[in-house]
């Protein structure tokens, strides 16, 4: 079963279903997690850092193409709401332009 790890939520961890979007298992497991546009690609709030596990999502898509050619996602970035895990394991932590006031982190 596919798990994402988020490493600066004290190593929080969530199994899910294959195929899912990152936000979509994070949201299933009632964690909260910064996305303005409604997961629609439309924005990068919902950005993820990738740690481990990139080969582990799908492609980029054109949404992600664009703001990576914008400047707007680094390499080791993904957007949360397009991104979606096959198998095996994701590492990720949350930027800090996306960190939420009611949450603790561990750094």
């Amino acid at each position: 079963m596919p798990k994402i790890i988020v490493k600066n939520m004290s190593n929080l961890q969530v199994k899910t279903e294959g195929n899912t979007t990152i936000l979509t298992a994070l949201q299933h497991s009632q964690v909260d997690w910064m996305h303005a546009c409604g997961a629609k690609g439309r924005c990068t709030t919902c950005k993820a850092i990738i740690l481990k596990g990139m080969n582990n999502l799908n492609a980029p898509n054109l949404h992600e193409k664009r703001f990576s050619q914008l400047g707007r996602l680094r390499k080791n970035e993904r957007l949360s709401c397009q991104a979606e895990l096959g198998e095996g394991e994701l590492e990720i932590e949350v930027p800090n332009s996306s960190k939420l006031p009611h949450i603790s982190y561990s750094y």
